[in-house]
């Protein structure tokens, strides 16, 4: 059958890019989306096409013939599968995010990059993990529960501004940032692990072998991890594990381009040349590629996990400071996408220090 992808975004594009990879046999004839408002007209070189033109243009049989594969946002799947049911497709799948991470793993594994924590052996050795789950009073319902594994630990973010208690631990607790959540999302949730779980016992041996590993997630976010899992962590070395990276087209610039203000943008820069000039001097390097780590969630040794927080935290500080208007006068979450940005900018500069792999990241709507 001919191949369509209904999506043309970062989760679209990844998925054309491991087909056209793992399978080089199906050719996928165009992307397809509800508007090309907001859309490009190609992606990854294939047409972008909307679904009421694709409809009109194609007879009967070519619709019969045409296989869709839905590579979206799994909350709106359900919508784009009535809008193909009413404009006469019938053959199409939903790429779910377990899908998608199984696609991402096996392509990853071909190209031998991005190393997913699966494709390790299992060791023996069990360490210590802390998983923490940020969770606002201000989020909507899912759809599905998370049957929560027993190292992971609900935290509420944004405590200090909610109006009920809804987690044991909360991040207004001890030292925080938490009243500035408007602006940093989850990331005043790790500002709370990093000063009031990972700063406990600095100088204690366990904190730089394999016997600790602190970490976050997001309620709708959530780092995917087996039995096995744990025990490849100790006994493998590993130092980081990340979501599988997202791709966009031509390079990650695209990403900033679409959430951050270009002046806020600057400001960013302005911090990384004051404060981290070898970071900035690399930082172009990763912008010329393809790959964010998305999300700001983590998992990682206490040592390494602490080390990064002592590196972004007084970042973002500072751009607050340069910010137009500065930080403590707006709320729009652009430090936490700034976050995802530096994620990325500094677990690639250190990619040969550090064993980083990788799993999968579900997605709850």
């Amino acid at each position: 059958m001919n191949l369509a992808i209904f999506g043309a975004k970062g989760y679209a594009l990844g998925v054309y890019e491991a087909i056209k990879s793992l399978y080089p046999k199906r050719i996928v004839s165009f992307f397809i989306v509800s508007s090309l408002s907001g859309n490009s007209n190609v992606l990854g070189g294939v047409p972008v096409r909307e679904l009421s033109a694709i409809a009109k243009e194609l007879s009967y049989n070519e619709k019969q013939s045409l296989e869709i594969i839905i590579a979206t946002p799994e909350n709106i799947q359900a919508e784009i599968e009535e809008s193909l049911e009413n404009s006469g497709f019938h053959h199409y799948i939903r790429l779910n995010s377990e899908r998608w991470n199984e696609l991402m793993k096996m392509f990853h594994i071909r190209l031998n990059r991005f190393l997913p924590l699966s494709a390790l052996p299992v060791g023996y050795n069990k360490p210590f993990v802390r998983l923490f789950m940020a969770k606002s009073h201000m989020d909507s319902p899912l759809n599905e529960q998370p049957m929560l594994k027993d190292f992971i630990y609900p935290l509420q973010v944004g405590a200090s501004n909610a109006v009920s208690k809804i987690a044991v631990f909360t991040d207004n607790n001890g030292e925080s940032i938490s009243s500035k959540n408007s602006n940093y999302c989850e990331l005043t949730g790790l500002y709370w692990i990093w000063k009031n779980k990972l700063c406990v016992d600095c100088n204690n041996k366990v904190d730089y072998d394999c016997g600790q590993y602190y970490g976050l997630n997001q309620y709708r976010r959530m780092l995917e991890f087996s039995e096995d899992d744990l025990l490849r962590l100790c006994d493998n070395d590993v130092d980081v594990v990340l979501p599988y990276p997202m791709p966009y087209e031509p390079n990650i610039n695209a990403h900033h381009q679409r959430y951050l203000k270009d002046i806020d943008w600057k400001a960013m820069l302005a911090a990384l040349r004051e404060i981290r000039p070898e970071y900035a001097e690399y930082f172009p390097e990763v912008l010329k590629q393809k790959y964010l780590y998305n999300y700001n969630v983590i998992l990682a040794k206490k040592a390494v996990l602490r080390d990064y927080c002592e590196w972004l935290f007084p970042i973002l500080e500072y751009v607050e400071e340069l910010s137009v208007p500065k930080g403590n006068e707006r709320s729009d979450r652009y430090i936490g996408y700034m976050g995802e940005t530096l994620e990325t900018l500094y677990f690639m500069k250190n990619a040969d220090k550090l064993n980083i792999v990788h799993t999968g990241c579900k997605l709850y709507s």
